[in-house]
Parts: C-alpha cells; sequence; structure tokens
C-alpha cells in the first residue's frame, strides 16, 4: 500500500474511530457470552447498520464460534471483521470506463450531501488517471453550485460547460455534444439536489437522463448517487427512490470524515443482496484526494479494528 492509500486509511479510520472504540471496548472483555452479543448488537445498530444487519453478522459470527474449542475476544473481533467483508465484498466495483466515449457519468443526491464537492473529487480521481475529463454544471437552480464547480475546474484544470439558468436536461444535452466535440474520456454531469418526495423534481431527473440519451447513445453509462453517510438508516429510503427512478449503477458515500457512524454501508449491503448497488467511491475529507474507491476489506478494518 502507498503513502497516499495508507494516509487516506488513516483518515477513514479516524472518521470511524468511535464506532470501531465501542466496539474494540466490548471485547475486552474475557467473557465469552450472550450478554456479549447483546451488547455487540446494540453497538452495531447505534453505528447505523439496522437490526437486520446486525443480527445477521452476529449469528454468521455465533455459528463460526462454535467450530472453536475456546473463542476469545481477539477471535470474535476476527471473526466479526470477516464476516462484515464478506457482506460487503459484493458492493465493490471498481469504475472501468466503457469503450464509447465519451463515457457520461450522471450525478444525483439529495441537498446538502456533498454532491458538487463529491464531482469535482471524481474529476481529480479521473484527472489523476489520464483522463480527459469535463464537468456538466446541470444544476441551474443554484448559483453556488455553478460557482463551485468552476473552482474544482480550475483546480483540476478541466473544463466546466454551464449556463446561468436554463432548463437542466438542455444544459446537459449540450455538454454531451462538446464533450463528443472534444474527444474528452469523462463527461460528469451534476443536477440539483433534491428530495426524493419532490416528485416533480424526481420527473425532471428521469427527463435528464433520457437527454443523455438523446446525445450519445447508450449513454449515461454510470447513474451514480452521493448519500451522506452521517444520515443514518435515512440513506436506504433514498437509494431506494432514487434507484427506481433512473436506475442507480454506483453509490458514493460522503462524509465519513466526521460524525459518521458507519454501519449504514452494511445495512445498504444486505438490503440490496439480490441486485448489489455498488459503492464505488468513499469521501473521508474536503482535499482533493480525499476520495477513494470503496474496499470491503480496509471498512471493515476501520470499522471493527485489526
Amino acid at each position: 500500500m502507498s503513502d497516499r492509500e495508507q494516509g487516506w486509511l488513516a483518515r477513514l479510520k479516524n472518521g470511524l474511530a468511535r464506532t470501531r472504540a465501542g466496539i474494540i471496548g466490548l471485547l475486552s472483555t474475557s467473557r465469552i457470552d450472550e450478554a456479549l452479543f447483546e451488547q455487540l448488537e446494540s453497538a452495531l445498530v447505534s453505528a447505523d447498520t439496522g437490526v437486520p444487519a446486525a443480527q445477521e453478522l452476529l449469528q454468521r459470527v455465533r455459528a463460526r464460534l462454535q467450530r472453536q474449542d475456546a473463542p476469545t475476544a481477539e477471535t470474535v473481533r476476527a471473526a466479526l471483521r470477516e464476516e462484515l467483508v464478506a457482506l460487503l465484498a459484493p458492493c465493490e466495483r471498481i469504475l472501468a470506463l466503457p469503450a464509447a466515449r465519451p463515457c457520461v457519468v450522471m450525478i444525483a443526491g439529495v441537498n446538502g450531501s456533498g454532491k458538487t464537492t463529491s464531482i469535482g473529487k471524481l474529476a481529480h480521481w479521473f484527472a489523476g488517471n489520464r483522463y480527459k475529463v469535463l464537468l456538466a454544471a446541470g444544476d441551474t437552480f443554484r448559483a453556488a453550485a455553478r460557482e463551485q464547480l468552476q473552482i474544482w475546474g480550475q483546480r483540476n484544470g478541466v473544463e466546466v460547460i454551464s449556463q446561468a439558468s436554463g432548463d437542466p436536461a438542455a444544459v446537459i444535452f449540450d455538454a454531451v455534444a462538446a464533450a463528443r466535440a472534444r474527444s474528452v474520456d469523462v463527461l460528469i454531469a451534476d443536477t440539483a439536489g433534491r428530495l426524493p418526495t419532490q416528485t416533480h423534481l424526481m420527473e425532471e431527473l428521469k427527463r435528464i437522463k433520457r437527454a443523455i440519451g438523446k446525445g450519445q447513445d447508450g449513454a449515461p453509462h454510470e447513474v451514480l448517487l452521493v448519500v451522506d453517510g452521517t444520515n443514518g438508516q435515512n440513506v436506504l429510503a433514498q437509494v431506494r427512490a432514487f434507484d427506481q427512478a433512473i436506475g442507480l449503477t454506483g453509490l458514493i458515500v460522503t462524509k465519513l470524515d466526521g460524525t459518521a457512524k458507519g454501519g449504514v454501508i452494511a445495512a445498504l449491503a444486505r438490503e440490496r443482496r439480490e441486485r448489489p448497488i455498488p459503492i464505488l467511491f468513499l469521501g473521508v475529507g474536503e482535499r482533493p484526494q480525499d476520495l477513494q474507491p470503496f474496499s470491503a476489506a480496509d471498512f471493515a478494518e476501520a470499522l471493527v479494528g485489526t
């Protein structure tokens, strides 16, 4: 692991330190009994895993321990970490570009989820992998969003297509044409933040997606939802609603460097087991490099310890 990756993992561990400390504290006991498992379940639920995911994880841990003669607190923690990795592994996917260019990435999210900042970091990530990137400022309602995207574009040496006002579907349609004309590798299209209950705005998202498809066959190639890791179980309802509306291909989980408890990722993995929605990136800070691909093993280590 590179120094940069180690530094990022350290920030993730720092962000989830409270959850990890609570679990490690419980496992400092020498008694492995039902009371311990009840306390562990409470700790996991408090960390936003939800009751179903917490109970399933601990049932699997119990099954592992039954095959051991003298389980210890350390073997309990190792089993919990391994079961968490097994639960989360189906959500791992590396974001790979299709052969067709440009690859169009449509971004959605509720207000305040960190969407525009994540787009800037995502542009940095693509540019760091030597792809030519173009940004489309499809949030035509909030002037600050366009300005923020312009700042990120300047930081990354990436051009931004924007208009002071107008129809967001038209703006992004024009951006697709510009991306094709300029031989761009990746077009990242921002959209205005909206709540799933705002029916007319969810319909607008569908219209934006259709406009992208008219601009380029097969696009958008990725439809990503940015979710705030501090929102806990509310994230599940957001994912359901946006997936139903526009067919999500992946998630970006932000703000895992602050008050996030982290367990909602386990809840997402369990709920979507039959058709996992990949967690493509985690955000752990404000710097461009603080968005990194999701690793089930790294996340499990940060949540419950080594």
